[in-house]
């Protein structure tokens, strides 16, 4: 099944990327990591910040008490650097998704990386349980989400030698019911473990730490690399298969570097993060509908959006009922499901 993506303007308002509203989206981040570092049990002002920063920056003694200076560099800090690079890599993946399968409703956990992932850590969880909190819990995620699209490429290029998009996104619904189905059966097996799964499925930034943040940063940007350096080919991509073959571009080759990169990224981002829906549905279309259909303008916009939407996100989960943290997947779904349900309506599928 494949779909069109939503059709807008009959011009695209700025095929490249318009410079007031990378300014707008720079500016958009920058207010978000001040709220994250301001807002919470303990106010601490931004001008207090920028000059604990200054005095860390150059060795001298923070103005911030040492109480206050642990609360923003050593709690805020590392949640708020955590959400941004995990909310740039899911929203430019989405996009990424969406260009390369000409899908609108395409989002990171298309081929079953979310499943994947989910299985890796439920098998950690539930026989190394010692091992929970430690990176093997990160690294069984990341390599599940990757071995999951690796199956699904290969039993899609099983079914269509062609590669084409269709079979692949068939191929890793196929792999994610295999792996859901997997996941449960380890919960049913350890049941004492549900609780602790399922903290971890629903996703999270609270115990974001400075080593997550390291652990991941080669990983997703490099991927993010990638995809901005692939944002032409996703708007040749987007046209359809045919006419990007009659323009020069190896439809397949261009498509497995991409989706390749994507998945990394985003299952280095769940590895830590746990599984955050939705991000990459409602940034790109956001960008899509406000500013261009040109993932010229889509995939940029998309890493400063998606990072500055998923800082806000969490200071959301852990303020609306405060002291108790929400998990942030579950106020990204209540936001994301509404989004996707308007997304579904203005759809123009055009194949089965």
């Amino acid at each position: 099944m494949q779909a069109a993506i939503p059709p807008g303007p009959e011009e695209v308002r700025s095929r490249g990327l318009p410079p007031l509203w990378a300014l707008g989206a720079l500016c958009f981040l920058i207010a978000a990591v001040l709220v994250g570092l301001t807002v919470g049990p303990t106010h601490i002002s931004p001008w207090m910040i920028a000059r604990s920063a200054f005095a860390h920056l150059f060795g001298l003694r923070s103005p911030l008490s040492q109480q206050d200076d642990a609360i923003v560099w050593q709690i805020r800090a590392p949640a708020v650097a955590l959400g941004g690079l995990v909310g740039m890599m899911l929203a430019v993946a989405g996009a990424s998704y969406q260009g390369t399968f000409r899908n609108p409703l395409a989002d990171p956990y298309l081929l079953g990386v979310s499943e994947g992932a989910g299985a890796g850590a439920t098998i950690v969880i539930a026989f190394f349980p010692a091992a929970a909190g430690t990176e093997l819990l990160p690294l069984a995620a990341f390599i599940g989400g990757l071995v999951a699209v690796a199956l699904a490429y290969l039993l899609g290029n099983s079914v269509a030698r062609t590669g084409g998009a269709g079979a692949l996104i068939l191929a890793g619904v196929t792999i994610a019911a295999f792996m859901t189905a997997i996941q449960t059966f380890l919960q049913q097996r350890q049941s004492d473990t549900l609780q602790q799964v399922y903290a971890w499925i629903l996703g999270g930034l609270s115990g974001a730490t400075w080593h997550a943040v390291l652990l991941v940063l080669p990983w997703i940007a490099i991927s993010a690399t990638v995809l901005i350096a692939h944002r032409r080919i996703l708007d040749v991509l987007s046209v359809g298969e045919e006419e990007a073959g009659s323009l020069g571009v190896d439809v397949r080759r261009a498509r497995v570097l991409i989706v390749v990169a994507a998945t990394v990224g985003t299952s280095a981002a769940v590895a830590v993060s746990g599984l955050i829906g939705f991000v990459g549905i409602i940034v790109p279309h956001t960008i899509r509908l406000l500013v261009s259909s040109s993932y010229r303008a889509i995939v940029p916009l998309s890493l400063l959006v998606g990072a500055g939407f998923l800082i806000l996100t969490n200071v959301l989960a852990e303020t609306v009922l405060s002291p108790e943290t929400l998990p942030i997947g579950v106020v990204t779904a209540f936001f994301g499901a509404p989004f996707f349900a308007i997304v579904l309506r203005r759809t123009r599928w055009v194949g089965l």
